[in-house]
């Protein structure tokens, strides 16, 4: 029992870590750009209190961890304040501080990766931890006593925030990140932008409860993707 509430609780902080460097990761490439206001309003930092929302961080994650017996979860962190107006190239400056979040998941997901793909442990054990990721009492039976298969876990576990976190902010729907890449692409005029921006939360809500199932799938493939290297 004690091993399972340790998983759960570095489930829970990788989770915030990933979401913190995804929403850095905005500000930095806003500050490259041109853009200082993330510097000056104290976000470019990995401390985790300049990043808390109530709800988003701690509500939303905890609610959905106690629903699903403590199987699953899913947040965020504030966003990161920046001025498009500010940024050096007004036609891709937004999408590329858009993509900066879902990048920086990419790099964190392909670097444990690659560190879960030389950790000498069995073939079998990594498909078990694999296979096992949501059964808490069954991982830590299969982690017990081995420091690779630890280790393996905390990367798989790496691997699966950051590849769903930058995948699902790629869908190209307001408020995602996505969406920053979908207006510079298309010429779309800046009423309709607004409009789309005020109302894209409702419509991203319908759109995963409709769509959930193809949604899944999407991320279940881009996962798929980085878990087979491991083996």
């Amino acid at each position: 029992m004690i091993n399972e509430i340790i998983l759960i609780i570095f489930f829970v902080i990788i989770l915030l870590y990933s979401v913190i460097i995804h929403e850095v990761a905005h500000g930095i490439a806003a500050l490259w750009l041109g853009d200082t206001t993330a510097k000056y309003a104290g976000r470019l930092t990995a401390n985790p209190m300049k990043h808390i929302d109530p709800w988003l961080t701690v509500i939303m994650p905890l609610s959905l961890l106690i629903l699903t017996n403590f199987q699953f979860a899913f947040g965020g962190a504030k966003p990161v304040p920046y001025n498009p107006y500010n940024l050096k190239n007004q036609k891709w400056g937004p999408a590329l501080v858009g993509v900066a979040g879902p990048g920086s998941n990419i790099l964190i997901a392909a670097v444990a990766t690659i560190f879960a793909k030389f950790i000498t442990i069995s073939p079998i054990v990594k498909e078990g931890i694999i296979y096992n990721f949501s059964n808490w009492h069954k991982i830590s039976q299969l982690i017990s006593g081995s420091m690779g298969a630890i280790f393996f876990e905390l990367m798989v576990i790496i691997i699966f925030w950051n590849v769903l976190l930058a995948f699902f902010n790629l869908i190209p729907i307001p408020p995602l990140d996505g969406s920053k890449l979908l207006f510079s692409i298309f010429p779309i005029k800046v009423e309709t932008m607004a409009k789309m921006e005020r109302y894209g939360f409702v419509f991203l809500l319908f759109f995963i409860i409709f769509f959930s199932g193809p949604i899944g799938l999407f991320l279940t493939a881009a996962l798929n993707l980085f878990l087979k290297i491991t083996v």
